[in-house]
């Protein structure tokens, strides 16, 4: 179940990040909301799962979620662009994550 608050709470960063690119700054209501509510959502979440995650584990994880989800989600909907190079760092934060999951205590 700790795992499935992490996962929730790196949908929710992302969410709330992508949200916060929408708001301009702050300017536009709805994605203005979404980035407070998002942002209060994914740090409960994650503040769950540390209830028996290891704080170093779990964070490397959700913010490692949040780089690729971003990353990924600002070339689909903002047009932004990865350079090779930032691709194969991005890749190296999914190996990471893996290693993380796979090699770790829980």
């Amino acid at each position: 179940m700790q795992w499935i608050m992490l996962i929730l709470a790196g949908i929710l960063e992302v969410t709330w990040a992508c949200a916060m690119k929408y708001s301009n700054g702050f300017t536009v209501l709805v994605p203005s909301v979404i980035t407070g509510v998002g942002y209060i959502a994914s740090a409960l979440f994650l503040a769950l799962a540390l209830k028996s995650l290891p704080l170093g584990t779990a964070y490397a994880m959700w913010t490692g979620f949040g780089i690729i989800g971003t990353s990924v989600l600002g070339v689909f909907l903002f047009q932004e662009r990865l350079t090779i190079p930032q691709i194969i760092c991005v890749m190296l934060i999914v190996i990471g994550i893996v290693g993380l999951r796979l090699l770790g205590q829980e």
